[in-house]
């Protein structure tokens, strides 16, 4: 049993997590601003994370094995939970995105398309943290959602406790839970007969679980290694793929227009290379299941929600 703090932990597979550290008997401590009320049997901390006096008022006297941050988005965010933390827990652990690595967003290095992308291609020992950057302004953090996640891991990887950072894959599953509606702009426009705009060679990328996510979590949480890891189940998808997994649950055919070079398309649909590459997790002992197996269950669940 640790003693384990989540902030966030509100929704999805944050929720989730939290649900399954306190069924493995861990005692689990919840910090949002007070949205939505954690698990029974789950203590709750309501404050702002953004807040540092009164999160580190909340946090006076107690000290924790580790903490699990779902909602970390900006150097800032993450120099307040440093300090606030400093002194109270040996392990932290930040959920973080395979956007760290989309090469429209920063100059990094060069991966060929067809070779998983590793976790040292973006190393936060030797990523540049700016908090004087307008992190507080919503459409700056919104554009630049990537970056901020590659400072606030470079903060957290230097405030001196032990640092994990989980880089998670696109995240499907769940029907309604799955609040970001992704899934749900290809069913639904697949059983209305409407367009899906896709590249003409979308690349392929990678996905995981919800619920897959949330174990992975657990398992980070409890594990002692540092540094980075990618989280995604075996099998890269491209857009195709997908429709296609979509069409065979609906009996309806996709209806795809090609857009040009360097315009947008539907979510999931990739002009450029990103795929994770998840060997490094699996040396560290943590098995995955293969998108092929899950996707079928999450369309449907996607359609019936």
């Amino acid at each position: 049993m640790q003693k384990i703090i989540v902030i966030g932990g509100s929704r999805y597979f944050g929720r989730l997590l939290v649900e399954r550290l306190h069924a493995a008997g861990h005692r689990v401590t919840v910090i949002n601003r007070g949205s939505t009320p954690p698990p029974e049997g789950v203590e709750h901390l309501v404050v702002d994370r953004d807040d540092e006096a009164a999160l580190k008022a909340a946090l006076d006297g107690r000290t924790f094995d580790v903490v699990v941050d779902q909602v970390c988005y900006t150097p800032v965010q993450a120099a307040v939970a440093a300090r606030a933390f400093a002194g109270r827990t040996r392990r932290y652990v930040m959920t973080s995105t395979i956007e760290v690595y989309d090469p429209a967003t920063a100059a990094l290095p060069a991966v060929p398309a067809g070779t998983a992308v590793p976790e040292s291609a973006v190393d936060p020992a030797a990523w540049r943290a700016d908090p004087d950057l307008p992190w507080h302004d919503p459409a700056y953090l919104e554009a630049h959602y990537a970056e901020g996640k590659r400072q606030a891991e470079a903060v957290l990887g230097a405030a001196g406790f032990e640092f994990a950072s989980v880089r998670s894959a696109h995240v499907l599953g769940g029907g309604a839970l799955e609040f970001t509606g992704r899934l749900e702009h290809y069913t639904g426009r697949v059983t209305r007969g409407e367009e899906i705009t896709v590249h003409a060679e979308p690349l392929p990328t990678v996905f995981i679980h919800h619920e897959e996510l949330a174990d992975l979590l657990l398992w980070a949480a409890a594990s002692d290694f540092t540094g980075p890891v990618n989280a995604c189940s075996d099998g890269p998808l491209d857009v195709h793929g997908l429709v296609a997994a979509i069409a065979a649950r609906t009996g309806r055919e996709p209806v795809l227009r090609t857009v040009p070079a360097g315009a947008d398309a539907s979510p999931f649909s990739f002009d450029r290379h990103y795929a994770m590459s998840n060997s490094r997790a699996k040396e560290l002992g943590f098995r995955f299941s293969r998108t092929a197996d899950w996707l079928p269950r999450a369309v449907a669940e996607a359609l019936t929600a």
